[in-house]
């Protein structure tokens, strides 16, 4: 096979020219030499056709495409950028870290000059609009326009309206009606890029079924000879994730629908079992070959491990012992006895274990929250715990408490003795991006007390070299994301993540999240222990 990159063309020795001109219109048989070739246009759809061929045929993208910016594509980012221009719906499972965003960049800018699409249309996590989308856009491609939609709903349609070449939204910012309208009313050929995808896992909610009905929308055709509603998907969409199932291998089910509908069965239950083998009412196990079977539906995808990416310092885990105050321990354990006699001999639900969970975490972390609002029980030696982390971290320090109360009286504590600022739900998106800048990149703040599902997606904190959980959080994949913080290329230190129990309960919630094992046999078993 030879590449006229002059003509763009792809010159074939093939013993039956047949079988390329008979299905390829545009291919020619030309005379070079005294010898029959097949001239095929180097184009994707033609690309395509051949591979179906059993032909490997390279990307257009890797003739044609000189990649601009301050970086230059690691083997990995060329590959991944390669694959989404040849696969309008596909999958990115690269892992955090491994620099996906900019391979999506750079494959998008790529169709843009190639008049294959005409805009990109980016839902991401709030906590990565401006931090790497729009940074990786300003810093590397200097002729594409884009705008963040955020802010009121009258600035988010106004900027809807105006022409640009991306456009950058977080997770819920599309539900709105007029939101929705306008998107399907954009003009030309769209790509739909769905950062961290595996946010989208439960087709039960609302925003699920408004991103299906954009990226697959139901419009009027005939089938049979009779009128009715029929998907019309939109042709260029692409999920990204490095945590495809972070809780079990269901969660692969609402994300094919978005992407390859007919991949998977129409009812979520047909999919459960189709992986997982029922053990009670509210217990399923994983099939053996679940695993075999979630790869096999997340087709076409790509997959780099960051490890295949990059060679990134060590990561330790740690669990340091605290323990409770005398007030805490009392109410800690008057609270667990009225659980268990609430509940004894019923069963425990997920929704009743999230709940006692949350209780007994609080009074752990210090505050507890009763009839007459919320109520201190000082956690003073977890507190001097985290100073201590603190203090013998090589860099800066990220740490993670689950509830407003908590953090909050944290960090105002740790404020005393080192430079800190806060991100929770409340603050807003100007202010957190501030914050990230300044953390990332100037001297203070030393530390950065937050709610890790701030900050669980596509951040880069490599001036940070130590991670402190104050205590354990309920969700196993805000866990995986945030614990990813500070491996990114560019981080030189070796990096600690510290989980601070002083309870039994706190030991196993670590222990599940890292092993995604359920809530409520860490209850069972905590009840069973007080017998």
């Amino acid at each position: 096979m030879l590449i006229v990159k002059s003509h763009r063309k792809l010159l074939l020795n093939l013993t039956d020219p047949n079988m390329v001109t008979t299905v390829i219109p545009t291919a020619k048989v030309v005379r070079v030499r005294g010898q029959d070739l097949v001239a095929v246009p180097h184009m994707e759809d033609e690309v395509r056709v051949l591979r179906n061929l059993g032909i490997d045929a390279p990307a257009p993208m890797a003739s044609y495409y000189d990649y601009p910016g301050k970086y230059k594509p690691f083997i990995h980012q060329r590959t991944t950028a390669e694959f989404l221009t040849m696969n309008p719906r596909a999958f990115c499972l690269n892992g955090m870290g491994s620099g996906k965003t900019l391979a999506a960049l750079w494959a998008f800018d790529y169709l843009r000059k190639a008049g294959v699409v005409d805009w990109m249309f980016v839902i991401s996590p709030l906590s990565t609009l401006e931090r790497a989308w729009a940074d990786e856009i300003f810093s590397n491609f200097f002729d594409m326009t884009f705008t963040v939609l955020h802010g009121t709903r009258e600035k988010r349609h106004k900027l809807l309206q105006s022409k640009r070449d991306v456009y950058i939204i977080n997770h819920d910012g599309f539900k709105n009606p007029e939101t929705i309208r306008l998107i399907d009313a954009m003009p030309g050929r769209g790509l739909f890029v769905i950062d961290e995808i595996a946010e989208f896992s439960n087709a039960t909610t609302e925003r699920w079924r408004v991103l299906n009905h954009l990226v697959n929308p139901k419009v009027e055709g005939v089938v049979g000879g009779v009128k009715k509603m029929v998907v019309k998907p939109r042709i260029w969409v692409w999920g990204m994730t490095g945590t495809p199932i972070p809780n079990a291998p269901p969660d692969a089910w609402a994300q094919v629908k978005l992407i390859s509908p007919s991949r998977v069965p129409g009812y979520f239950g047909k999919f459960r079992d189709t992986v997982m083998t029922k053990i009670s009412n509210f217990k399923y196990a994983p099939k053996q070959d679940s695993l075999s079977t979630v790869k096999h539906v997340m087709q076409p995808s790509i997959r780099f491990s960051r490890e295949e990416c990059v060679d990134l310092p060590p990561t330790t885990y740690v669990t340091r012992q605290t323990v409770l105050t005398p007030e805490q321990d009392k109410a800690y354990k008057d609270m667990l006895r009225s659980m268990k006699a609430q509940h004894d001999g019923q069963a425990i639900t997920a929704v009743n274990a999230a709940v006692m969970t949350s209780k007994l975490i609080q009074i752990c972390c210090g505050v507890a929250y009763g009839v007459n609002g919320e109520v201190v029980i000082p956690a003073r030696d977890r507190v001097e715990l985290v100073k201590e982390i603190i203090r013998g971290s090589e860099g800066k320090v990220l740490v993670f408490a689950p509830l407003t109360g908590a953090l909050n009286a944290l960090a105002t504590d740790l404020h005393k003795d080192f430079t800190t600022s806060v991100v929770q739900g409340a603050t807003s998106k100007a202010d957190r991006d501030d914050i990230f800048r300044r953390f990332q990149h100037d001297k203070d703040p030393h530390v950065l007390v937050a709610n890790a599902g701030t900050m669980s997606h596509g951040l880069s904190f490599t001036a940070a070299s130590t991670i402190v959980w104050f205590a354990p959080g309920n969700s196993n994949r805000t866990r995986m994301q945030a614990n990813e913080r500070m491996a990114w290329p560019g981080q030189t230190k070796n990096m600690l993540i510290v989980n601070i129990a002083a309870t039994p309960l706190e030991r196993k919630m670590y222990a599940r999240m890292d092993d995604k094992e359920s809530m409520q046999d860490v209850l069972l078993e905590l009840f069973k222990e007080m017998r």
